[in-house]
């Protein structure tokens, strides 16, 4: 008697088994991108705000998305509509023609989008002109630097400092306790001077929704005013090296008896005076000494 192969696959069943293990796979993307989805509706889900700032950022950010949202239904229509309107019909014998020029057309094609750039341009340009205006004087000067792997405060004005060592977490918990923690007194106008010991850092507190590089050899400036008491995380937002993951630190904003509270014990603790940015492996440039000289840092 002739054996049949029973064991071989069914073409349709590995078809359906493969369509089946694309869907699953699909969903669990889906799933994982939308469980990376922090944040409120109306904040556009990013970080609610914790700064003036950030509230500036906010409605940028979600301005554009309606915009984009409003252009992109539109668009989606317009194909739809010519889906059906030019479909093929059943007793059409020949093709519609495949080229045709409408100047009109194509004008218009031309000045929405530039217009489009030009209305978001000027909202960025705007807004980014404010997020970086140091103008107004500020209640509190931090100078802020950034080091492999870790981070040193300069509190210019009280003449006071806290230096961080590199974090190493264990993975227990409290060890995120040991970073370098940042005080900063609540609705108070604090002006960070950023500076860097060796490569390119970027000082980063995601609740601020603002960030900027510490080059070395350069001086940075922005200033925020935290609107919320609580504790925040920050971090270096630039590759910097080996340990970069690990460049973390607090920040807790505080009532200003706090803040003057927390100025005391570093002081009682030794810290006084600044550390010196002649620390760092290149010198500040000349064209830039001044701007620490006005902030009245090292």
């Amino acid at each position: 008697m002739r054996q049949h192969d029973v064991s071989a696959p069914r073409p349709h069943r590995r078809r359906s088994v493969s369509r089946r293990s694309t869907t699953a796979l699909g969903l669990a993307v889906v799933a994982l991108a939308l469980s990376g989805c922090a944040g409120r509706v109306q904040d556009g889900f990013l970080p609610r705000a914790a700064s003036e700032n950030g509230e500036h950022v906010t409605r940028l950010w979600n301005g554009a998305w309606i915009a984009a949202l409003a252009v992109g239904v539109l668009v989606w229509g317009l194909i739809l509509w010519c889906v059906v309107a030019y479909r093929r019909k059943k007793d059409d014998t020949t093709l519609p023609v495949q080229l045709r020029y409408n100047v009109p057309m194509e004008i218009l094609y031309t000045v929405v989008p530039v217009f489009m750039i030009a209305v978001l341009f000027y909202y960025t340009a705007r807004d980014e002109a404010t997020l970086l205006d140091t103008s107004k004087h500020p209640d509190v000067v931090v100078n802020v630097v950034g080091k492999k792997w870790s981070w040193d405060f300069n509190y210019v004005n009280e003449q006071t400092y806290e230096t961080g060592t590199q974090a190493e977490l264990t993975g227990q918990p409290g060890a995120e306790k040991n970073l370098p923690t940042l005080y900063l007194p609540v609705n108070k106008r604090t002006e960070f001077v950023l500076t860097a010991r060796d490569v390119i850092h970027s000082f980063w507190v995601p609740a601020f929704l603002q960030k900027l590089d510490m080059i070395p050899g350069r001086v940075n400036r922005f200033q925020v005013v935290p609107t919320e008491i609580g504790e925040f995380k920050g971090k270096c937002a630039e590759l910097c090296g080996a340990y970069h993951s690990q460049m973390l630190f607090n920040v807790k904003v505080v009532s200003q008896a706090d803040y003057e509270a927390h100025i005391s014990q570093l002081k009682a603790a030794g810290n006084d005076g600044q550390l010196d940015n002649s620390l760092s492996t290149k010198k500040v440039m000349p064209n830039q000494q001044d701007i620490l000289k006005d902030s009245g840092t090292k």
